[in-house]
């Protein structure tokens, strides 16, 4: 048999031309797959819907209010604001903390403990957060102190004992005093709270 026959016509491997626009074709052609993949799947999916829990703070309340603590709270949330988280810190200088989201999409809270105004308004307002003492607000439970942060959050602080009583919000500052208006203390009768 002669090497011709064992080698092919040639003796050298077949080539192929390779050229950058041979390349930069190909590349297109695979991001213009996985891209029909993707929509493909896309198409055909069923994305659920996420809402999140919404908390019963009231019966929180409730439960620290047999404490015998007195726990500030609204006696209902204005329309479209829940309860996103709400807790109760024990210890020798306990917190109660409330926070929720207006109808809005922004978030606001109330955060009461044996703390300084100022620490809690750096904590969860912001340092940069300053007293503005010409929107004086006076309710059932005290006087309060107006905040606002460079950011366009504001707040609102009073005392009541020990403790001291925050109320911010990232949204609305009209929204946020009728809440601080609408607070209380009142006991509430653990049968009625589910």
């Amino acid at each position: 048999m002669s090497q011709t026959s064992q080698t092919g016509q040639s003796g050298t491997p077949g080539r192929y031309n390779r050229s950058f626009g041979g390349l930069v074709g190909s590349m297109i052609v695979l991001v213009l797959v996985v891209l029909g993949i993707v929509v493909f799947r896309g198409a055909f999916r069923d994305t659920p819907d996420y809402e999140p829990d919404h908390i019963d703070y009231l019966e929180l309340v409730t439960s620290v209010q047999q404490l015998g603590l007195k726990p500030v709270y609204p006696p209902s949330l204005p329309d479209g604001w829940y309860v996103k988280d709400a807790s109760y810190l024990p210890g020798d200088r306990p917190a109660v903390d409330m926070v929720f989201t207006t109808a809005d999409e922004h978030t606001a809270g109330i955060h009461q403990e044996d703390a300084s105004d100022h620490g809690l308004i750096a904590t969860y307002v912001g340092e940069a957060a300053t007293e503005d003492d010409t929107k004086p607000l006076v309710t059932d439970l005290g006087s309060w102190h107006s905040w606002t942060d460079t950011d366009g959050d504001h707040a609102w602080t009073t005392e009541i004992g020990d403790d001291t009583v925050l109320v911010y919000s990232s949204g609305d500052a009209d929204d946020l005093r009728d809440l601080v208006e609408s607070l209380t203390t009142a006991k509430l009768d653990p049968s009625t709270v589910s």
